[in-house]
């Protein structure tokens, strides 16, 4: 089991390194530039090119049954759950095959509408309510892959 980290705009990596270090699980920490992580040989970093979704292509090719994806990115989410990841929001969301088709019309639709100049709210503001929901779904997450005896 590995959690690999769409680490670059990340608000939960402090979350994640603390379930990781519970239930001894490696992470991968994948961004464009450097990030610092504590010093614990389960963490790792790595520094992809800063090319157009180069972080989400390392991620979705490297995927599968035995990882945790935590993103914000849907169509990265949608790669991931493809590949048979589990995949989660920092805001805790985990998102699941039957809702992906929901989640990437709702996001094409949200940039359709800013490219054609309309003015959207955006993101609501990052809560602790979230980063709790967060911890909660992480926990939930390796739990149910130690118990498929990943």
């Amino acid at each position: 089991m590995t959690i690999l980290v769409d680490g670059d705009a990340c608000p939960v990596k402090p979350e994640v390194f603390k379930v990781a270090e519970r239930y001894n699980v490696p992470v991968i920490v994948i961004a464009n530039s450097f990030i610092n992580l504590p010093r614990n040989p389960l963490f790792e970093r790595v520094i992809v090119s800063d090319g157009f979704d180069a972080a989400d292509d390392w991620i979705a090719e490297r995927a599968d049954a035995v990882s945790i994806v935590v993103t914000a990115d849907v169509p990265l989410a949608a790669r991931a759950v493809k590949a048979g990841a589990t995949a989660i929001a920092p805001s805790g969301r985990s998102f699941t095959e039957a809702g992906m088709g929901l989640a990437l019309a709702t996001r094409n639709l949200m940039t359709e509408l800013r490219a054609a100049g309309e003015v959207t709210s955006g993101p609501r503001a990052f809560s602790a309510r979230d980063r709790s929901t967060f911890l909660s779904a992480l926990d939930e997450a390796v739990n149910r892959l130690r118990r498929k005896g990943a």
